[in-house]
């Protein structure tokens, strides 16, 4: 099951979705082969999630709540005042305000969330815009391989192209059919629910593009750099 788009304006949908057809055949061999996807012996339990995986991976407990992990600041943005940059290594940065961003296709999908703390989430409703769609915008240079995104709160994570350009990896904004709480990231975070969650920034303001990989906060604390659930794969 692929997630659903909808799209306020045609020829602005059809120019992204050339520019991600272009990154999808130089990295769909390399998406195809990562670990949430072709892993012959996953950890986990239950039945397979839409990728062949177990829906709980090993040592994870399924909640309904929404605990609140953070550095503990809560950067409340107004949405005349958000924006996202978009840089690094790629043709054609781009710096969008709310309105930009919310011009862009909109993608609806349900997903699972995993905390590298050993509970899951499953099955949550989300609205925002592909990570691959952002991309489409600014498109990556042949140099770039890794992204590093960053928060209002002065949080970095990493992550290999590969991996941020799946089709379930989103910057949300609506949670639930609500707009994304203050508390879990809001106006704006990216989720990754084919790895560990703190892949994701929360309170999103930059997307850097890299030529290599170099670690974000929690990486350079300990945790792994690349974050398969299905691997345990929680520190280095």
């Amino acid at each position: 099951m692929e997630p659903n788009e909808t799209a306020p304006n045609a020829d602005k949908l059809d120019r992204i979705i050339d520019a991600r057809m272009k990154l999808k055949r130089r990295f769909e061999e390399a998406i195809q082969n990562t670990p949430s996807m072709t892993d012959e012996k996953p950890l986990g339990s239950g039945p397979p999630n839409r990728h062949g995986m177990p829906k709980i991976p090993k040592s994870q407990t399924v909640t309904k709540k929404w605990p609140v992990l953070d550095l503990g600041h809560h950067p409340n943005i107004p949405l005349d005042k958000w924006q996202l940059a978009i840089d690094g290594e790629v043709e054609q940065p781009v710096r969008l305000k709310w309105a930009d961003f919310m011009a862009l296709p909109q993608t609806e999908d349900v997903s699972d969330f995993h905390c590298v703390t050993t509970w899951s989430k499953l099955d949550v409703p989300w609205v925002g815009v592909r990570f691959a769609d952002l991309a489409a915008l600014v498109m990556p240079k042949e140099t770039a391989t890794h992204v590093m995104c960053y928060g209002f709160d002065g949080y970095s994570t990493n992550m290999a192209l590969e991996e941020a350009l799946k089709s379930d990896v989103l910057l949300v904004h609506t949670v639930e059919g609500e707009p994304l709480p203050l508390e879990h990231g809001g106006p704006v975070r990216m989720i990754t629910p084919q790895l560990y969650a703190w892949k994701g920034s929360k309170w999103i303001k930059r997307i850097e593009f890299l030529a290599g990989n170099r670690l974000g906060f929690w990486e350079e604390r300990g945790y792994s750099n690349t974050a398969y659930p299905w691997r345990n794969d929680r520190y280095s």
